[in-house]
């Protein structure tokens, strides 16, 4: 027998949020669960009437061989081991497209004209094609879990056809190399404006050391996340060198561990941080690339991301004579092309002084 109920939560800016969990129990055991959030109370309840209604008269998708494309992405989001090891790019995706008509469409029967009306509705509402190309992969990527982890038919074998189709349309495409590297100027303008909002804080607000930050991240070349994420017991003083665990490698999700040397300065913006937690930039990496962001956009710098940080370091390092190696064994490339073509862009000016 199928049912559901509401649960309210507050966010932080205090917006509430109703969560309806549908359930179905066989002998007294669950079958099957699955939930959605949405804004507004009243839609809550409407989609778990109409839900368990639905299963009441087709049965539980547990039980069938096939079903709707948003029941088998609500399956995978209810699936622990799946949803914790899925970043957050693909999670955010995969709740967007649960709201997509595609979502209605029945997983053994999806079809390429399917996939391209749904792109069709993306660019209308101002995706661009690399960001719909996400949509697409990670589709694809749930249906070909369908059959093995939840006895769901589905026939992922189209997107063999489709994908060619959609980037002969332009409807989907990668997304363009980015050469963004902040100026000099700049640079002093977000060291600026990052003391004073360091030195602000309103309500006892725990205290971000934004400028170290910033320059530790140019230095090394770290993802904001791997900053916040070095620990004390990993630092090697006689070394100058640091263990940076779990680095990003699109080939290896866990366990890919690498000892970093610490160059220039970055040794010593380690040494002066205080030993008062495991980790040595004990603090939330979206709170301070969120402040790197309002503060950019109080200052009005166009077009730059904290992840071009990363950018700026490995040029310098590369205009300061270090070979392609040598500078991915401080980024954590395995692959020398990437480090080259996306993470280096160098000023053409700084030649002269090369040479010189």
């Amino acid at each position: 027998m199928a049912s559901y109920f509401i649960e309210t939560r507050t966010l932080s800016s205090g917006e509430l949020r109703y969560r309806t969990t549908v359930i179905e129990k066989e002998n007294g055991k669950i079958i099957h669960r699955e939930n959605k959030t949405f804004k507004k109370k009243a839609l809550a309840k409407t989609f778990g009437v109409k839900r368990v209604a639905e299963i009441e008269l087709d049965g539980a998708p547990s039980k069938r061989t096939t079903a709707s494309l948003g029941e088998l992405l609500g399956m995978y989001m209810n699936d622990r081991d799946l949803w914790e090891t899925t970043g957050r790019t693909k999670k955010y995706v995969i709740q967007m497209l649960r709201d997509c008509d595609i979502s209605k469409v029945e997983s053994n029967r999806l079809q390429t004209k399917d996939l391209i009306q749904h792109c069709r509705n993306r660019r209308g509402a101002g995706a661009t094609p690399a960001t719909t190309y996400h949509d697409i992969a990670y589709l694809r990527s749930v249906m070909k879990k369908s059959k093995p982890v939840f006895g769901i038919d589905a026939n992922y074998n189209i997107f063999d056809e489709a994908v060619p189709i959609l980037i002969d349309m332009k409807l989907v495409g990668k997304s363009q190399r980015r050469t963004r590297r902040p100026t000099e100027n700049e640079l002093d303008k977000l060291r600026e404006g990052l003391t004073a909002r360091q030195n602000y804080r309103p309500n006892g607000k725990t205290r971000i050391p934004f400028i170290d930050i910033l320059d530790f991240s140019i230095l090394t070349c770290m993802r904001i996340g791997e900053v916040c994420a070095l620990r004390w017991d990993d630092l090697n003083e006689e070394h100058k060198t640091i263990l940076v665990r779990d680095r990003k490698d699109p080939r290896k999700k866990e366990g890919n561990h690498m000892i970093v040397p610490l160059l220039g300065e970055s040794f010593d913006i380690i040494s002066r941080q205080n030993k008062s937690s495991d980790l040595i930039f004990p603090y939330n990496p979206r709170s301070v690339s969120a402040g790197f962001q309002r503060v950019r956009n109080d200052l009005g710098i166009s077009d730059l991301r904290y992840h071009d940080l990363r950018r700026e370091g490995a040029s310098r390092l590369f205009e300061k004579g270090y070979s392609i190696e040598e500078v991915a064994q401080v980024t954590g490339h395995r692959n020398l092309n990437i480090l080259w073509q996306v993470y280096t862009q160098l000023f053409p000016h700084k030649l002269h002084e090369k040479f010189n």
